[in-house]
């Protein structure tokens, strides 16, 4: 369990020090990763190793999903009065988010398979991944592209929402949630808790909205893109 103590203590060391340094860009995630993937390199562990000891925190995650019920759930009047905003605004987000990262990608060389291991990057890791091989992508670049996606939301969501003078706990909440699924809903939960049950509410919505639209978005995609 050597590596489940390693990191619980470099996370929550990351995490100490994020909130004494306060700049958007010491993400505790992202160092943690950098650190543990050096050490792991260094020491020559493999991954299987490393995730037999933290299996435990994997199978939390599903608990941890559960749990971003109960500020839904305290926030079901203001969701009740905007439902149209919040489903419009989780339809175009979705929208656009394969639409742009596909394509880019077709118009960076990228091969059909290639994006539509991309085309739902946007949304969280399960779901991704079942899109993606709904359209003849790659899961596991879908994985590692869902990983990158969340991870930039996280660190460059808030200071290009502060650029742009965005302060509505909704927009805020459903914008960090569209585009950057759970990496980026824990970012959003740790600033505000309102903002953090948006988040994990446009987490859900655009989720299945992606899975369900996956298959018909591609073919119109790549027809546009590709050929």
């Amino acid at each position: 369990m050597i590596w489940l103590v390693a990191t619980l203590v470099v996370f929550y060391s990351m995490r100490y020090l994020a909130m004494k340094i306060r700049n958007p860009l010491f993400n505790p995630l992202l160092i943690s990763l950098i650190i543990l993937i050096a050490a792991l390199r260094w020491l020559q562990v493999p991954y299987e190793t490393y995730f037999a000891d933290n299996e435990i925190i994997n199978y939390l995650l599903g608990p941890a999903v559960v749990a971003l019920a109960l500020p839904l759930y305290q926030q079901l009047p203001l969701i009740r009065r905007k439902w149209k905003t919040i489903l419009s605004a989780c339809f175009v987000g979705s929208i656009l988010s394969m639409t742009f990262g596909t394509g880019i990608a077709f118009l960076m060389g990228a091969d059909a398979e290639l994006a539509a291991s991309i085309l739902p990057k946007s949304i969280t890791t399960p779901l991704a991944m079942a899109a993606s091989q709904q359209i003849g992508g790659i899961p596991a670049i879908t994985a590692a592209m869902v990983i990158i996606v969340g991870l930039f939301g996280a660190v460059l969501g808030y200071p290009v929402m502060k650029l742009f003078r965005i302060h509505h706990p909704l927009a805020k909440g459903l914008s960090i949630g569209t585009v950057s699924h759970a990496l980026g809903t824990a970012k959003a939960v740790e600033e505000d808790y309102k903002e953090g049950a948006f988040s994990s509410l446009a987490l859900v919505i655009c989720g299945i909205m992606t899975t369900l639209l996956a298959p018909i978005m591609f073919p119109i995609l790549e027809h546009l893109f590709f050929h």
